[in-house]
């Protein structure tokens, strides 16, 4: 990059906020770090490179006129995943390069057509699954001429679990009942279909300890769509420990709270606790053949909490956010290479890796 970059990180939370301390690290970025709440923004690590702006960005006027004023080179959408398309409309109409983390399949529709006909980067989907998920199975698939079975797998859990779901809120909420509450996309001999979120649920036993993976909505990202056609099955699940599922069921459709999504919210973010003392775990195995010959490729990770600049970071802020740095960088490095909607999927694993954001996956 032949000069300072300034990016406009929407959203001040665990992940926005960790978005532009990575970002800050290296001189050749500069962050204008926004959020409606001021509180929120002063507990944010200070930095001279980052520069607080306080507004509403549910407002596109208020929107539009900081893009407009601050004129930054990218806008990050750290932000629920239901803003994202005032946020795109804004960049495309300020000309500027998007980025988000929304694992929401409709919103993701409505990027890719406020997308059309631009000459800048417009790459949801930018975090962990979907993300840097899309980019390991990617990396799996194309080892194969021909393939039968492609299995993903991510979860985000508490060290130490202690309460009855056994989960801490690690990031999201909103991101969290979307997942749980939403159609799942799957593809099932050769055809993309929808399943129900929550079910399909497996034991997984990984390093000696035992794992549940059930349907979640929103983990393929855009693999589903670029795949289909060329892989037999393919479906993402969440994982957690043993029994969550269960209870979540009850919640979502004993107690019909999936459509009463405001009051599972408030019990949720009421009743479990945070924590930075998390683990994520990535798996994705891809079975099928290679010259004739019947294989199985997989890659398992396990990322755990660490200081970074001094501040302790949780897995998944870490996992997510360097994510996002990862892409915007490789994106910036060869803007040409990347325009009008692009897929996690594009970029290569070797490039990821190699890359400065993304030796937090090594």
């Amino acid at each position: 990059m032949d000069k300072t970059k300034k990016v406009m990180v929407l959203g001040a939370g665990m992940i926005g906020s960790l978005i532009a301390f990575l970002l800050t690290e290296h001189s050749d970025y500069e962050v204008i770090l926004v959020d409606r709440d001021t509180e929120r923004l002063s507990k944010v690590p200070q930095k001279d490179q980052i520069a607080p702006m306080s507004f509403n960005a549910e407002s596109e006027k208020a929107l539009f006129q900081a893009i407009k004023s601050a004129k930054p080179d990218a806008l990050v959408s750290a932000l629920p995943y239901y803003l994202n398309p005032i946020i795109a409309k804004a960049a495309r109409d300020n000309g500027t390069h998007y980025f988000d983390l929304t694992e929401d399949v409709e919103v993701t529709q409505q990027i890719s057509r406020l997308s059309r006909n631009t000459k800048k980067a417009f790459a949801p989907q930018g975090g962990l699954a979907p993300g840097f998920i899309s980019i390991v199975t990617q990396c799996l698939i194309e080892r194969f001429d021909k393939i039968d079975t492609v299995k993903m797998r991510v979860g985000a859990l508490p060290l130490n679990p202690n309460n009855a779901l056994k989960y801490s809120l690690t990031w999201s909420t909103d991101g969290l009942i979307n997942e749980y509450g939403n159609p799942c996309e799957a593809i099932l001999n050769g055809n993309k279909i929808k399943l129900q979120p929550l079910d399909g649920l497996e034991t997984i036993e990984v390093d000696g300890l035992l794992y549940e993976a059930f349907n979640t909505s929103g983990g393929l990202g855009t693999l589903a769509e670029s795949c289909q056609g060329k892989v037999l099955n393919m479906d993402y699940k969440t994982m957690r420990y043993p029994g969550h599922c269960d209870k979540i069921q009850f919640l979502m459709r004993d107690l019909k709270l999936n459509h009463d999504r405001d009051t599972l919210k408030r019990i949720l973010e009421n009743t479990i606790p945070k924590t930075r003392q998390d683990v994520v775990l990535i798996y994705s195995s891809v079975t099928g053949l290679i010259k004739g010959e019947l294989f199985e490729e997989n890659y398992f990770k396990k990322i755990y909490p660490r200081e970074i600049g001094g501040i302790n970071w949780s897995a998944i802020q870490i996992t997510t956010a360097a994510s996002q740095c990862c892409i915007l960088d490789l994106v910036f490095k060869d803007p040409g290479a990347h325009l009008g909607f692009v897929t996690q999927e594009s970029f290569k694993l070797k490039d990821f890796l190699s890359n400065r954001f993304g030796i937090y996956f090594h």
